[in-house]
């Protein structure tokens, strides 16, 4: 960003809050939002010009740039690489998220704060047509309802019965554990599954209900979400239980059919993620908090004879006073102010490896936003996690009519083979000129045995790549010390639950006793002009 004079910098009045917050992420909009719920005053900060942070959803020039630069994002991203051909015109009408691919579940607890904020009036959402599964070479639909099992023409007799069967006993298991259920067997002849069989690795208690491999890889990893090979024991970095595959499980169940314009799970806002921070930036705006872009914090002021935090000195020269900051993660804090304890966080990998294409056509006929998962080895012998794509379209205005955007992730420690996972992908999907060569040539097995490469099925044209990049971002936790914490990155999920739980206890440790938006708290939010009180 350009250096600013310091006479072009708004003079921000008063120069002392309960809070300020210099971002305006998801983390910390909530934040914001919360603290100005619970009647605190708040400067909300952001050294760039738009909202949203490492959330924003940004048009693809814009995107490049800021993944591209030290200075806009400092140690976060790297590993940049963009196809040869020129961005796809008009280039500012593709937005681009940041944190993609990424997807709500319809009943997650995101979806329940944006209602019970009020957030939900300053966004739209759309769902998701369809979720799919690679498996031996070609796109599989997910069966994730009774009705969408019968139908499935991918899956035999047979496995149609084994896994009606098992999700008849998970839905027996969810129905009678929310009724207050604590045996194994239900009044009405349903069924609990066994604390011991709950502790165990989920892959072993889908192997015990004898469900084949491809059920077995359709649960855990487009079902459950599982990002890491389960079939790997002891040598997997994050083992999923039971008890937290049935959990997934009844969140994506119980997101079918909540909304009634909602086909599936999944539902995706209108004109990309960024919109989510905004709409709890407008919340924070309507209790009052003051809102100034373009403004970086410079400085951090301590007070002489403790070394406490103060307050903050802006690029305009300001100084302005708080009891608490929040952070971005990019941002260098001294270290005497460093925050000394870290928020648990799910992220065992160091990195996550990203890819953004755009396309011509649908992966699937009638299908506009498809969810789709590679379980891991479906790309590579020695792949080990699992990759995910989202396609988007432009019935979600994110890109023009006939084009569609596709985001892939995979967690990752080693960033060349996590973009050579995401590389895999690409090939697999897409037609293009140009593919990284490692993910063009076939894969070894460590017995000298040539791996296809993988293909849809005959007959079926693939869409072509007509621009792409990959870039890994570094996955850094959320952490606090009482009077200064810093903001989570974007995480390796699909959805926010791990943000969220981060957040709340962020929440807690500066307010303990305070409640993270309450349940009344939409009340004052609907009829307010949320642009009082901002400058940009």
């Amino acid at each position: 960003m350009a250096e600013i004079p310091t006479s072009d910098y708004p003079t921000i009045d008063p120069t002392s809050f309960d809070l300020i917050v210099s971002a305006t992420g998801l983390s910390a909009s909530l934040l914001a939002a919360s603290v100005s719920i619970a009647g605190k005053s708040v400067l909300h900060l952001d050294p760039n010009p738009f909202y949203g942070s490492h959330f924003s959803s940004l048009p693809l020039p814009s995107f490049l740039s800021y993944i591209s630069s030290p200075s806009s994002s400092p140690n976060l991203y790297s590993d940049v690489e963009a196809s040869s051909e020129s961005l796809p015109e008009p280039s500012r009408s593709f937005l681009v998220d940041l944190v993609g691919p990424r997807l709500l579940y319809c009943s997650d607890e995101t979806v329940d704060l944006l209602l019970r904020s009020g957030a939900s009036h300053h966004v739209e959402f759309k769902s998701v047509d369809s979720s799919l599964v690679y498996w031996d070479g070609k796109l599989c639909s997910v069966p994730d309802s009774r009705q969408a099992i019968f139908k499935d023409k991918s899956l035999g007799l047979t496995e149609k019965s084994q896994m009606m069967k098992f999700f008849k006993l998970v839905q027996s298991h969810i129905s009678l554990t929310r009724s207050g259920a604590t045996t194994e067997s239900g009044e009405e002849g349903g069924v609990m599954i066994p604390e011991e069989d709950l502790e165990m690795p989920f892959v072993e208690f889908l192997k015990k209900q004898r469900l084949p491999s491809k059920i077995r890889a359709l649960v855990l990893y487009a079902i459950a979400m599982a990002d890491y090979e389960q079939d790997n024991g002891d040598s997997c970095k994050m083992v999923v239980s039971t008890r937290e595959g049935i959990e997934t499980i009844s969140l994506y169940t119980s997101s079918i059919g909540r909304f009634g314009n909602a086909v599936g799970a999944f539902i995706y806002p209108m004109y990309g993620h960024g919109e989510l921070p905004q709409a709890f930036c407008r919340c924070a705006a309507v209790k009052g908090a003051l809102y100034v872009l373009r403004m970086p914090v410079i400085d951090i002021l301590t007070d002489k004879e403790s070394n406490k935090y103060i307050g903050v000195r802006l690029a305009s020269g300001q100084e302005i006073f708080s009891s608490k900051l929040v952070l971005d993660p990019s941002y260098q804090i001294p270290a005497s102010l460093s925050p000394r304890e870290t928020v648990v966080s799910s992220n065992l990998s160091s990195y996550v490896a990203k890819g953004v294409c755009i396309t011509d056509r649908s992966l699937e006929p009638n299908s506009a936003n498809i969810l789709l998962v590679f379980p891991p080895k479906s790309l590579h012998q020695e792949q080990s996690t699992a990759v995910r794509a989202l396609q988007i379209s432009g019935n979600v205005a994110v890109c023009p009519s006939g084009f569609f955007i596709v985001h892939l992730s995979t967690p990752c420690e080693d960033a060349a083979l996590g973009k050579e996972y995401i590389n895999s992908a690409m090939k697999a999907l897409f037609n293009s000129r140009e593919l990284p060569a490692e993910s063009v040539q076939a894969q070894t097995k460590e017995d000298g045995e040539s791996v296809e490469a993988p293909t849809q099925e005959e007959g079926e044209a693939k869409p072509t790549l007509l621009w792409s990049c990959s870039f890994v971002q570094e996955l850094r936790e959320a952490s606090y010390d009482g009077a200064v914490s810093i903001c989570p990155m974007p995480d390796a999920n699909l959805d926010f639950r791990n943000i969220l739980s981060t957040t709340r206890k962020l929440f807690q440790n500066m307010y303990p006793g305070e409640e993270f938006i309450p349940q009344n708290s939409a009340a004052d939010n609907i009829d307010d002009d949320a642009d009082e009180g901002s400058t940009e």
